[in-house]
């Protein structure tokens, strides 16, 4: 009988409200779980030069610590999805972000460089147990009018979890090289975890998925993979984040160099762009029931482009100026793009933003890491104008694939 009535209340209460004591635990928890996975998924990141210095590896090969990292998630998204429909959104979100906080306190203490990359790669295996689920947690247990203004807010808290990070690791680096920066991280993460834990509500209208085997799994991933709406959604994850990661594994190269000489310390404040992408990946999110899904996508893809272009200048200022417009309008497509995908999805919504996240994470290890050699060979305009050519493209595939419509659904 409790069980049939649980049922029944799960199928009668449309979510929490916008400003309801629910909304916004739900919300902070998932803020603190964006801390604890993207601090720790990009720690390295801010002090690459002093690790490449440090372990006398190259430019491109220091940048593996986030390639591998990333690869491990995207490898993993699936899995932990299927998973999830099983033992429960939350279930699996802290059996993941426990698992990544271990591994996280290994990776300063590893001895070598293949241990080192070993340990990044199952570090970002098991926080691909946190982004895919979290939008799907989100979007059950959000009242359906409110799901694409809390997915923005929850993207712009995982703007300040992978700011924080970069903001911790460089100034640690800096004085007591990239290995205390990593702890330092690591015990960030810890802390956020266990707050995560502590604020995450319960989950009201989740219900086991039945075991679908082999077949099933291949039928609902089918599924996804045909939708042209969801494949063009994929692509922009791909090609729009690893952009974004290249961008930012290689301009603290550039500014280290000539002709800016910037210390590592300053370097890393670099990151503070990312509070661009704080603002407008909520403000995105809420322009969306205005001017539709579509253009907003649109309109962040060519404020990013734009704010790339102001790179090729060298000049400082322009430079930090169109790194804060680039952070903008990329966290601005990925806000909407992101959210898009559970309203397209009708079944299998913890596949879909699955595959979304595969997408995102296998763009950022395999062009993320590839930027590098374009940087290595021909300097920052190669890189640049790369990375502008993949926003193009993926504005063309938005433009044909996502026609006009009243409703962006």
């Amino acid at each position: 009988m409790s069980k049939a009535i649980a049922i029944n209340t799960a199928e009668t209460w449309d979510g929490h409200t916008k400003g309801s004591r629910g909304y916004r635990r739900l919300l902070a928890a998932l803020a603190l779980a964006g801390v604890a996975t993207f601090a720790q998924l990009y720690s390295t990141q801010a002090v690459l030069p002093l690790m490449a210095s440090d372990l006398n590896i190259t430019a491109a090969e220091a940048a593996l610590s986030i390639s591998l990292a990333t690869v491990g998630l995207a490898i993993t998204v699936l899995p932990w999805s299927f998973v999830a429909d099983r033992i429960g959104r939350v279930r699996a979100m802290s059996i993941g972000i426990g698992a990544a906080t271990l591994l996280g306190l290994l990776v300063p203490l590893a001895p070598s460089v293949p241990l080192l990359l070993g340990l990044r790669t199952l570090e970002g295996m098991a926080l691909g147990g946190i982004p895919a689920i979290a939008i799907a947690y989100l979007n059950e247990e959000v009242t359906k009018i409110h799901t694409a203004l809390a997915a923005g807010t929850y993207v712009a808290g995982t703007t300040l979890g992978g700011l924080t990070g970069r903001l911790v690791a460089g100034p640690v680096g800096e004085l007591w090289g990239w290995r205390a920066a990593a702890l330092a991280v690591s015990l960030l993460a810890t802390v956020s975890a266990v707050l995560f834990l502590v604020l995450v509500p319960k989950q009201r209208r989740f219900s086991p998925a039945p075991a679908m085997g082999f077949r099933g799994a291949l039928r609902t991933l089918g599924g996804h993979s045909s939708n042209p709406k969801l494949v063009a959604l994929y692509l922009q994850a791909f090609l729009l984040m690893g952009g974004f990661v290249a961008v930012y594994n290689y301009l603290g190269f550039r500014l280290h160099a000539e002709p800016f000489g910037l210390p590592a310390t300053v370097v890393s404040l670099i990151f503070l762009a990312y509070l661009s992408g704080t603002v407008s990946s909520r403000w995105a999110a809420g322009l969306t029931s205005r001017f539709g899904r579509r253009n907003v996508l649109l309109t962040g893809i060519a404020v990013m482009s734009c704010g790339l272009a102001l790179t090729l200048m060298e000049n400082l200022a322009a430079t930090l100026a169109g790194l804060v417009i680039f952070t903008g309008g990329f966290f601005a497509a990925h806000s909407v793009g992101s959210g898009w995908t559970g309203t397209i999805a009708t079944t299998g919504r913890a596949q879909a933003a699955s595959l979304y996240n595969l997408s995102y994470y296998l763009g950022s290890s395999v062009i993320g890491w590839a930027g590098g050699l374009a940087f290595q060979a021909y300097g920052w305009p190669a890189l640049a104008l790369s990375v502008i050519a993949l926003s193009f493209t993926t504005a063309a595939v938005t433009l044909a694939v996502h026609r006009p419509a009243r409703h962006s659904s």
